[in-house]
């Protein structure tokens, strides 16, 4: 068989075997199926909304399925397993069999198509698209088409993240195709983006900051060496003397001072010798000491003579 002849004939198997459970499983709230061919048969993955009566009691109703899926379709010793669907207004084909079920129950096709598209969108799906066609209202067949959020209707993403369901509904006055499609809330969209908010900090305070903290951490590194190695009380005994040393230059420098002035007021002071008596200029004044006596007066002051 031609590789083209094998992808029809696969495609052909799988739409056949849906139609077959839909039919079968109705009552189950059948939600879909899928296909893996492994090297030890065909594993059937069958989703619903009561696997308990995929099942059966003892296991009956999956046996009887199992031999007829063998006998029809000519599978490689296919196995059949149930599971049950969490959140069945996420399946679409749930979804359009309770659609196709409530219109064939009599109810207006508008009003149980926004029932429908309320309680999906209530289940936080993304986006839903519900499609009724036939004779909705007379003699005259027509389409009626209910969107609501986003929804994709091209492209690779149709095929990866929309979720598709068909179910009829038969009426008097014709049979009513329903169509579902929906938007999982977990589906990554391929244009989906959003926005992040960048706060802008100073370039400046920033490096500062990072410098600072690069030298705090040297000096914790240095202590902590010193520490391991007994330096620190080698440093603190060192750091000690050094300020015992700037105290006592603080003290000597107003007596280096105070010795320098009197020196500079006593070379600026002129003493000189004549006539027995000496002489000099002390702020600017001339003064003199006669004989016999021990202190300086003005020259201008009048002694008595002894």
């Amino acid at each position: 068989m031609a590789i083209e002849k094998k992808f029809v004939q696969e495609g052909y198997v799988k739409a056949s075997m849906n139609e077959f459970f839909l039919k079968q499983l109705s009552r189950a709230g059948y939600g879909g199926m899928e296909i893996n061919r492994t090297p030890m048969g065909t594993q059937i993955t069958i989703y619903a909304e009561k696997p308990g009566m995929v099942i059966g009691k003892a296991g009956k109703v999956i046996r009887k399925l199992t031999r007829d899926i063998d006998r029809l379709y000519d599978l490689d010793n296919p196995q059949i397993d149930a599971q049950e669907v969490r959140k069945p207004e996420l399946n679409a084909q749930m979804m359009a069999s309770r659609l196709a079920s409530s219109i064939e129950r009599g109810w207006y096709f508008r009003k149980a198509g926004h029932n429908t598209m309320r309680a999906i969108m209530a289940s936080g799906a993304l986006g839903c698209e519900i499609v009724m066609s036939g004779k909705l209202t007379g003699s005259r067949s027509r389409v009626e088409k209910m969107v609501n959020g986003y929804i994709k209707h091209a492209g690779k993403p149709v095929d990866e993240i929309v979720d598709k369901g068909f179910a009829t509904a038969v009426r008097k006055l014709g049979t009513l195709g329903c169509s579902v499609k929906i938007i999982p809330p977990d589906a990554i969209l391929p244009d989906a983006f959003k926005l992040r908010d960048v706060v802008e900090e100073p370039e400046v305070k920033a490096e500062e900051s990072v410098a600072e903290g690069e030298v705090k951490e040297a000096g914790i590194a240095e202590l902590v060496e010193a520490e391991a190695t007994g330096e620190v009380s080698e440093a603190e005994e060192v750091a000690k003397a050094e300020v015992v040393e700037e105290t006592v230059a603080e003290v000597e420098k107003p007596i280096e001072k105070a010795t320098e002035t009197v020196e500079a007021a006593e070379k600026s002071e002129d003493v000189t010798n004549g006539d027995g008596k000496d002489r000099r200029e002390h702020n600017g004044t001339w003064q003199h000491k006669h004989e016999g006596y021990t202190y300086w007066h003005p020259m201008a002051r009048v002694h008595k003579e002894a």
